[in-house]
């Protein structure tokens, strides 16, 4: 397993004001935009502490959170018991190791920027789709580096909106749009943030 880059950051993750405002923004957003529903099992990449996941909760049957970060999960399982849908934890690298399972769709929220190769990773997402399934990935548009305190694990300075929607298209998803969810407000800045999402054929 590599090193935990996010250790130091678990324990107050939570606490950052801006940061549990953008995630409503962004779980309010898939929620509008999403037919979510009770019988559903999706997958949170790069789920972190579960702030995603646990306002998408109520209107899903199962979520299992994927994580390559041993402390987030930590944090996440800590508050397990207040999660509103059933929850299994997952502690892996996505991009280079296999989940043998199919879901009803998979959301992410500001975990792109942290992956190295995009195309490979949707096409990995395509795989863990069932027909019919949806996909919500949530990310910064394009900054000029100043959104993080630190770049240790920064592969991407955001991404134009429409190249991405490119990129999502040319791994065999339908229907793909985006919208502009959330503004993060920093004292260096605002910083937009894009929904993506996109549904599998029903083949």
């Amino acid at each position: 397993m590599k090193n935990d880059l996010f250790s130091h950051k678990a324990d107050s993750y939570d606490k950052n004001e801006k940061r549990v405002e953008n995630v409503d923004n962004i779980a309010r957003a898939i929620a509008d935009t999403v037919s979510l529903n009770k019988g559903m099992e999706i997958l949170d990449f790069g789920s972190g502490t579960g702030l995603l996941l646990q306002r998408i909760a109520p209107h899903v049957k199962k979520i299992t959170a994927v994580d390559v970060s041993p402390s987030m999960n930590d944090q996440l399982l800590a508050k397990a018991a207040h999660i509103e849908c059933e929850l299994e934890t997952v502690q892996m690298d996505l991009t280079t190791d296999a989940l043998d399972r199919k879901f009803d769709g998979i959301i992410s929220s500001m975990t792109m920027h942290h992956i190295k190769d995009i195309p490979g990773i949707l096409q990995r997402f395509r795989l863990l789709l069932r027909p019919g399934a949806f996909l919500a990935l949530a990310d910064l548009e394009p900054e000029d580096g100043s959104f993080h305190d630190e770049d240790t694990g920064i592969f991407h300075l955001g991404f134009n909106p429409e190249e991405f929607a490119a990129l999502v298209r040319n791994a065999g998803f339908q229907d793909v749009r985006w919208n502009r969810v959330s503004v993060v407000q920093k004292p260096q800045g605002e910083y937009p943030v894009f929904l993506i999402t996109a549904f599998t054929g029903a083949d």
